[in-house]
């Protein structure tokens, strides 16, 4: 029996980020930089995660997210505080204010993805990925609001969407990789 392309293609782990604007990326990235450099963890790109891992085959994820994109406009992020969370993928992040707009664009890509969460949206930036004790966090925590102390309401328009293969399951992030991106219409 011969077996088509679809039924071989493999399935990976994809995620879909939202992308900081040019303007903010690189302060963002710095902030970054200067964490990992005194609290150690794996380099990743600044992003806020619109969608968590979810396996799919290649052709599936870059449809789903092209269809997604299709209905979505630009919106605006707005940072609340830095803040430190309780597992690897949220070990220092910016909590970032869950207006309908943000928790709207999550809940409309999940759907277009089939992604179910055992947990409610919470839209953050990671800063820091990482094994740390409550205490290191705390310090990174601190660290991060001296480096930047200016973060708290920092306000940027999300105009890209991108889809990244994220296996979770390494740890050093060296095979995550962006795989696409489209631009939302402007609001």
């Amino acid at each position: 029996m011969a077996t088509t392309a679809i039924e071989t293609q493999k399935k990976e782990v994809y995620s879909v980020w939202a992308i900081p604007p040019d303007h903010v990326r690189p302060r963002i990235a710095k902030l970054m930089t200067d964490l990992r450099s005194e609290f150690g963890g794996p380099h990743f790109e600044p992003h806020i995660t619109v969608v968590g891992a979810i396996t799919l085959t290649a052709d599936d994820a870059l449809n789903k997210l092209r269809s997604a994109c299709e209905e979505l406009k630009a919106f605006q992020v707005t940072v609340d505080r830095v803040a430190a969370g309780t597992f690897f993928y949220q070990c220092v992040y910016l909590l970032l204010h869950p207006s309908p707009p943000v928790v709207e664009t999550s809940a409309h890509c999940s759907n277009h993805f089939g992604y179910k969460s055992s947990t409610p949206y919470m839209p953050h930036l990671s800063l820091l990925y990482g094994d740390l004790t409550d205490e290191e966090k705390q310090k990174a925590q601190e660290r991060a609001k001296v480096l930047d102390y200016s973060l708290s309401g920092l306000s940027f328009e999300i105009t890209r969407l991108a889809l990244y293969k994220t296996d979770t399951e390494d740890k050093t992030l060296k095979s995550w990789e962006k795989i696409a991106e489209c631009t939302l219409s402007s609001s």
